[in-house]
């Protein structure tokens, strides 16, 4: 005789759900890592059912031990999810009734898939948010490391991808690893607002038996219980934020992939790509391809596309819990395993790239990228920046016809252009001088890019201790 199917509903239905609706409704193909996390909720939530005297303690032994053995078997593989579990919770209930008979069943009462989902998915995210910031932190100190090894190296500076002004190359690495930093505090931040647990909601309005959602919030490492059953279960502004953060992630790894793109091309020749973390061509043998950097940008498209589909899904739905919110974990599971996947490979690249100093030093006063610095000095001098930024730009095109740079002029050709231009001028015209000229708070002088460097590597120290739950 079959074993019919183990449902958590049904009871006022006469027959089963089509083959239609039940391949529809399964979810437990993507949320069965979620189990780890539902067994925890389930010891929890069977001590909460011991305290109010709805399990005796004879029966809470045997139920906790029951979900030691399953969690056992789960990790294993000896018990797994089949075709016809709807979902993870389902799931793991026939894994109990097997294990216990009719005292399985007792679990259920004083809650629901639906306060279990939204706590599963909490804990499974804070969990993994965590293991997101040590994969940032080591970027950031990939970063912070090239930044070092180059602390003085000039670069061009660039606006619209058009050489601009002279900066060291640490202060551009060290932009990026800014960026990171507000995705770690953005992620911290998350999980303050997170750790909200709605176990003990129910389907929607709480329960009736004397049970305590604060005490199960405390003991799974919540904050809080949620303060609104209906708003416990229904929402899911959790789980969006946490993908408008990753998909923040992703287009800050998008850019500096993009750079590394550039930087790797014969055009830059600014770096040279570890031969780990390049990949050839199938038909052209010189070829060195950017293959990581390019996937980093690539991946961005994903990581975005996440956010905008669960932001649709959210925007018209009624409280409390509709279906459509099924729709809110294969998302946020591919976005955490993205992060994981791509993070790494990227601190790979950045760690091991080797950077060509020499070709920097020799483009960062290309461009007449020197042309702001002698602006300024004519605006020290008393003339008004905009004749000053005139006088330059006449400077410029005369050079652009008769085919020369700044450092190539004479005496009696600065002075043809203009008589603010004094053979003096030229103690602006060297690059070390225009970086080191920059040093107000921020600006890319050696001294201020120092204290960047100290800062960052202060805060990295402290993302990783966060992330290991120090």
């Amino acid at each position: 005789m079959t074993k019919a199917p183990t449902r958590l509903w049904g009871g006022r239905f006469e027959g089963g759900p089509s083959e239609a609706l039940a391949r529809l409704s399964v979810s437990v193909q993507f949320d069965w890592r979620l189990a780890p996390y539902d067994l925890l909720g389930s010891r929890a939530h069977a001590r909460v059912l011991n305290r109010a005297g709805l399990l005796t303690d004879d029966e809470l032994t045997r139920m906790l031990g029951a979900l030691d053995d399953l969690e056992q078997a789960c990790k294993s593989g000896e018990f797994r999810p089949t075709v016809a579990d709807e979902d993870v919770h389902t799931a793991l209930e026939r894994g109990l009734l097997e294990r216990l008979g009719a005292l399985g069943g007792k679990l259920r009462a004083g809650r629901s898939r639906n306060d279990q989902v939204a706590t599963d998915l909490r804990l499974y995210l804070r969990d993994h948010v965590r293991t997101i910031v040590s994969r940032l932190v080591e970027l950031e100190t990939a970063l912070i490391g090239q930044a070092e090894a180059n602390m003085g190296v000039a670069c061009p500076g660039m606006t619209h991808l058009q050489h601009a002004q002279p900066v060291l190359f640490s202060h551009q690495l060290l932009a990026h690893v800014h960026a990171l930093t507000r995705d770690v505090s953005r992620l911290r931040d998350w999980d303050k607002r997170a750790s909200v647990s709605p176990l003990g909601s129910g389907a929607l309005a709480g329960s009736s038996l004397p049970l305590d959602p604060q005490a199960v919030a405390a003991e799974l490492g919540f904050d809080s219980a949620a303060a609104n059953s209906m708003d416990a279960v229904s929402d899911r502004d959790f789980a969006a934020e946490f993908l408008f953060v990753a998909a923040l992630i992703g287009v800050h790894l998008s850019r500096l992939g993009e750079e590394l793109v550039l930087w790797a091309s014969t055009e830059f020749r600014w770096i040279e790509m570890d031969d780990t973390y390049a990949t050839g061509s199938s038909i052209m043998p010189q070829k060195k391809n950017p293959d990581v950097a390019e996937l980093a940008r690539g991946k961005s498209g994903r990581l975005i596309g996440h956010l905008v589909a669960l932001l649709t899904t959210l925007k018209g739905l009624p409280l409390t819990y509709n279906r459509d919110l099924q729709e809110d974990k294969e998302g946020a599971f591919d976005a955490v395993e993205t992060l994981l996947l791509v993070l790494p490979a990227v601190s790979g690249l950045i760690a091991t790239m080797r950077v060509n100093t020499e070709r920097l030093e020799a483009l960062a006063p290309q461009g007449f990228a020197l042309a702001t610095d002698l602006a300024e000095l004519l605006v020290r001098r008393g003339v008004a920046f905009r004749d000053a930024h005139e006088v330059v730009g006449h400077l410029v095109v005369w050079c652009q016809v008769n085919d020369k740079d700044f450092d190539d002029l004479t005496d009696e050709e600065l002075s043809t252009v203009s008589p603010h231009l004094t053979p003096d001028v030229r103690e602006v015209l060297n690059v070390p001088g225009a970086i080191a000229s920059r040093k107000a708070y921020g600006g890319t002088a050696p001294e201020r890019v120092q204290e960047q460097l100290d800062t960052l590597r202060a805060m990295a120290n402290d993302h990783a201790d966060w992330a290991a739950g120090a």
